[in-house]
Formats: C-alpha cells, sequence, structure tokens
C-alpha cells in the first residue's frame, strides 16, 4: 500500500510535467490547427537556461533560497519565450498559407536546428545538477518504506495547477483569450474585425514556450540532468498527453500529462521499466479507438 502510494505521487509530479508542455501544444493547435513539433526541443533549451542560470546565481555565490528560484525561472522564460517567437516568425508565418504539410515539416527542421545549436554549443554529455531543493513532508510509514511528499513534488503540483488557473481565466475572460477563439473559429474573419491576427499567432507561441521553460526548469530541478536530446522523448509524451485529453482543452492537457505520467510510473514500478513508453502509447492508441477526440475533446462540424 505504501509502495504503491509513492508510485501515486511520483505519477503525479511527472504528469503534471509532461501536462505544462502538452498545454503549449494545445494552445498553438487551437488557433492555427498545427501541431509544433519543435515544442519539445524548446522545453530542452528552457531546462538548458535555467541550467546555466543556476549555476551562475546559484553555484556562484551570487543568490540563493527561494528568490534564487525564482529569478531562474522568470530568466528562463524570457529566453525561451524569445526562441518560440523566434520558431513562429521562421517556420511557421512564411508558410501560413502553403499546403499542410509544409509547416510541420519546417518545425521538424527547427526541432532539428535546437538540437544541434544546443548539442554543439553546451556539449553532447548529459549535464547533472546537484538538488535545489530538498527535504519533504513524511506520509506515512510501514515498515522501512517511508511514504515521502517532497519540497520539490509539492512545487510541481502548485506550480501547474496555478499555470492551469491562469491561463483558463486568460483565454475565458481577456481580450487576448477572445481573439485567440476568434482566431480558432476563423481566422479571416477575425482579420476583418479588426483583430491583429499575426500579434495574436505570435503571442500563442510566446506564451506556449514559456509554459515550456517552466516545464523544463521543473523538470531539471526535480530529475537533476539535463541533455540536447531529451526534448524529443518528453515533447511525444506530451504530445501524447495533449491527444489523449483532447487536444484544443486546456484541462484536457493537464488531464492527458496525468494519466501518462501516472501509466508510465506504474508501469516502471510493477512491471519492466524499457515497455513504460510502449505501456503508455498502447494506451493511448487504445482510448482513441472509442474517444477519437480524446477525454475532453470536442467533436469538430464541418458546416458545408
Amino acid at each position: 500500500m505504501a509502495y504503491a502510494l509513492q508510485q501515486l505521487i511520483n505519477g503525479i509530479s511527472l504528469g503534471m510535467i509532461y501536462g505544462l508542455i502538452a498545454v503549449g501544444y494545445t494552445m498553438v493547435y487551437g488557433i492555427i490547427g498545427m501541431i509544433n513539433f519543435a515544442h519539445g526541443d524548446i522545453f530542452m533549451v528552457g531546462a538548458f537556461i535555467s541550467l546555466i542560470a543556476i549555476l551562475m546565481l546559484i553555484s556562484g555565490g551570487m543568490m540563493e533560497g527561494p528568490a534564487a528560484i525564482l529569478l531562474v525561472l522568470v530568466i528562463s522564460m524570457a529566453f525561451t519565450a524569445l526562441y518560440g517567437w523566434t520558431v513562429e516568425r521562421v517556420a511557421y508565418r512564411p508558410l501560413r498559407g502553403s499546403f499542410r504539410l509544409a509547416p510541420l515539416i519546417s518545425a521538424i527542421g527547427m526541432s532539428i536546428v535546437l538540437q544541434n545549436f544546443v548539442q554543439v554549443s553546451q556539449g553532447a554529455r548529459v549535464k547533472p545538477l546537484e538538488p535545489q531543493i530538498t527535504g519533504g513532508v513524511e506520509l506515512m510509514r510501514e515498515g522501512n518504506f517511508v511514504v515521502q511528499l517532497s519540497y520539490m513534488q509539492i512545487l510541481i503540483i502548485v506550480s501547474t495547477l496555478a499555470v492551469l488557473a491562469i491561463f483558463t481565466w486568460l483565454v475565458t475572460q481577456t481580450a487576448l483569450g477572445r481573439a485567440m477563439r476568434a482566431c480558432e473559429q476563423d481566422r479571416k474573419m477575425a482579420a476583418l474585425l479588426g483583430i491583429n491576427t499575426d500579434r495574436t499567432i505570435s503571442l500563442a507561441f510566446v506564451i506556449g514556450a514559456a509554459l515550456a521553460s517552466v516545464a523544463g526548469t521543473l523538470y531539471l530541478l526535480r530529475y537533476g540532468i539535463a541533455d540536447f536530446f531529451m526534448g524529443f522523448i518528453v515533447g511525444v509524451k506530451a504530445f501524447t498527453a495533449a491527444v489523449l485529453g483532447g487536444i484544443g482543452s486546456l484541462p484536457g492537457a493537464v488531464l492527458g500529462g496525468l494519466l501518462i505520467g501516472l501509466i508510465e510510473t506504474f508501469w516502471s514500478a510493477y512491471f519492466s521499466v524499457q515497455y513504460k513508453d510502449v505501456a503508455a502509447f498502447g494506451i493511448l492508441v487504445l482510448a482513441l479507438v472509442f474517444l477519437p477526440t480524446g477525454l475532453l475533446g470536442r467533436q469538430e462540424v464541418e458546416k458545408v
């Protein structure tokens, strides 16, 4: 019982990270109807920027404690948002009126460019980081096994729920959110009504990249590693979470991330760890056979 509870906690914290990245996928898809396959590598870039900032601020003795972590997060979000804006301007905007596969191919190319840029600039080795947030709350004890909710896991859960609440409010209650929903329904009509569609789409990429940087920072602080290829694997899982939850739905993205994280964690704990990805993607296939729009997705109705 204690072991299962610990795996549940671990799965929720991992799923929250996937959910944060999946929100970025679903925001971009909701507006322009295309998948940003460079989004996973934006997550990787955010992790590396956080690593560099931590080494400069904390390890260099300039700052320490929660204020340093908050400053690292702000620095990572600022730089990563710039990467997201660049991806939209270089890989998507020039091809927006082209056939649908062109931006997809361009985004895959941007993904490869980001991977190789980080590999050349930071090296191909895995970069370790010592734990910056230690300790936790003991929930129960069964023999010698202690179930602990670490402070890092609490930070991940609280951050994800706060971000989900903020961006749900942003999309549903603000002028920017109304502009995003108008672009989602009919981009040409939104432009005719005075909405700056280029700026709205760029802001969606910027916000999605900032969310990816939050996930990258939390992932780095939780697992203490960063490498140039991590964005591909984590990005595919986050995309899977977005599809499973119902791409286009912000709560669905987080729900899908939770499910992927729980499946991966419990499969690793009770079965073969080598097949955890097979289990996650296999359950996705089964879910989409019976729920093609995902768990919280809405059915598309095409008027003719």
